[in-house]
């Protein structure tokens, strides 16, 4: 299924670069094998005071010098959107497929780490969606957007199921479904 739907999306980063993204230079695909939802550039959808405390982060973690945001207009295009439960049931279905070939080649199954609830270190959830992805690509299906609600951070108040880190994320798998990048107006 094809989403004609267009989002907006921030993405969290240095001031330099930006700067290089607004000047036309393209995002750089992440690669790293805890990304919560694989391979590609990641957007918080309608997010961008999160995507600016993400960048704060990284500065605490000595990734970025000065934080700052970059707005993008986004073309989901064949998105693989994990809020849609016809996309779970596969998914489940190559998990099962990776573990034994994963088992089958005497390794360990990645796993994802960090401080519960929220393990931020997706290790498995990523091995998995890359596998899956790649998979489906060989038989002639590819996927421009990978998309997925997290429930993210402590109770928004005591007793509450609502997290009050919660958002959307999206992986762009394919850079042309970036159709255009602004300067977000960013409150103080």
């Amino acid at each position: 299924m094809k989403y004609d739907r267009t989002i907006i999306g921030y993405h969290g980063c240095d001031a330099v670069v930006a700067e290089r993204i607004l000047g036309g230079e393209r995002f750089e695909m992440s690669a790293n094998t805890y990304d919560w939802l694989g391979s590609g550039v990641y957007f918080w959808e309608f997010g961008s005071r999160r995507a600016l405390e993400f960048a704060h982060i990284q500065k605490q973690r000595g990734r970025v010098t000065t934080p700052a945001v970059v707005g993008a207009v986004i073309q989901l295009g064949r998105c693989f959107d994990l809020m849609d439960t016809r996309f779970t049931a596969p998914l489940r279905e190559a998990y099962k497929e990776f573990r034994a070939m994963v088992r089958a080649h005497g390794q360990a199954l990645p796993k994802n780490l960090g401080k519960k609830p929220d393990s931020k270190l997706r290790h498995r959830d990523c091995a998995v969606l890359n596998y899956f992805l790649q998979a489906v690509e060989v038989n002639g299906v590819s996927f421009d957007t990978v998309r997925c609600a997290f429930a993210e951070g402590g109770a928004a108040f005591p007793g509450s199921h609502i997290r009050a880190q919660s958002h959307i994320q999206l992986a762009v798998r394919n850079p042309d479904c970036i159709v255009g990048v602004f300067r977000p107006m960013m409150e103080e």
